[in-house]
């Protein structure tokens, strides 16, 4: 039993150890660009569509939080901001490319296409004014915050002989994660490519905690991905993982997951209205055990978008019903057909 719990928490902390290196690399990214994609975003319909698409599909919630302030100032259609509701997975997106990358990939692919359609079809279709009139038409103001200079090649020498509370326990952080992964206890079994993508992202994320500024450290990594978002992913990773494990050994689920798996997808699309990361990971896991076809995951995605919906819930909870609603027909639709033809 102790085994059993020990492997398990050894592969949470191997994912969330995974998911903090991916958060921490995407932060690095998304301050560097802060301002370029964001000019992009009030133009004609197929590029709000396209760009919607593109910043739901990126891991994490930026870019539903983003497309939501837009939709608020009415500076992007409703049909965008579903677009970017079906093409986010939240934070579960760094758990799937953790626990099967290539899987992950075409589910990521198929929901940005699904997405920009939808987004489409949903505009063409359905235009609810009782919603979108309610919000004031302003501009937005995007850049608000001084750019975040990552790199000064003449204050390394400071950061890496006085560095501060922050930068020393992040230091300590990525390099066990480093320790881990060499001496095998942590993913020993992967396969080579995932082994090197794995050490690249880590020495470059030994990089970023050397080099960037305390602002970024403390602002962008310690208070937005330590204390808010890895926390509680790790504890839905062990959570679930752990839960799945004695349903899979104590209780003959799977059979009854095999008889009623038309009842299984519309239970995930029906999970999906919760505006929180982590119960979409019931069915991240029991596809990653190969007891749910893609079909239930695929549909389970569409619906969901972790918390990335939490904004919109908070200025109207009319526009949340109303995305929600879309996205769960959308769900329904792809989902049956995709488990129909075998998917």
């Amino acid at each position: 039993m102790f085994e059993t719990i020990y492997s398990i928490f050894l592969n949470a902390i191997k994912i969330t150890g995974f998911i903090f290196v991916m958060m921490l690399v995407i932060e690095y990214v998304n301050v560097q660009s802060r301002g370029v994609w964001q000019k992009t975003l009030t133009g004609n319909k197929w590029r709000q569509y396209l760009v919607a698409g593109i910043l739901g599909a990126i891991p994490g919630c930026l870019g539903a939080f983003t497309i939501v302030a837009l939709f608020s100032h009415r500076l992007v259609s409703f049909g965008a901001l579903v677009t970017t509701m079906i093409a986010t997975s939240g934070d579960e997106a760094f758990v799937m490319f953790a626990m099967f990358p290539q899987q992950a990939a075409l589910l990521t692919a198929l929901l940005f296409m699904i997405s920009v359609l939808a987004g489409y079809i949903t505009d063409k279709f359905y235009n609810p004014k009782s919603i979108t009139n309610k919000f004031s038409e302003q501009n937005l103001p995007l850049h608000d915050e001084p750019q975040c200079k990552c790199f000064q090649k003449d204050k390394l020498r400071d950061y890496l002989f006085h560095p501060t509370m922050y930068r020393l326990i992040l230091f300590i952080i990525v390099l066990l994660l480093i320790l881990g992964f060499a001496t095998g206890i942590l993913a020993g079994g992967a396969k080579s490519w995932m082994k090197i993508t794995i050490f690249l992202s880590l020495g470059f994320s030994l990089f970023v905690v050397i080099s960037v500024p305390d602002h970024f450290l403390k602002q962008h990594i310690w208070d937005h991905i330590i204390k808010v978002h890895i926390p509680r992913i790790f504890l839905w990773t062990f959570g679930t993982l752990l839960a799945i494990h004695f349903l899979m050994n104590y209780i003959d689920i799977q059979s009854w997951l095999s008889d009623n798996m038309l009842l299984v997808l519309l239970l995930a699309v029906l999970i999906g209205i919760i505006p929180e990361s982590g119960p979409h990971l019931i069915f991240v896991t029991l596809f990653f055990q190969g007891v749910i076809p893609f079909s239930v995951l695929l549909a389970s995605s569409i619906s969901q978008d972790g918390h990335g919906s939490l904004p919109l819930l908070a200025e109207s909870k009319k526009g949340f019903l109303a995305v929600k609603l879309v996205n769960i027909a959308y769900a329904l639709i792809f989902g049956i057909i995709g488990y129909l033809i075998g998917f």
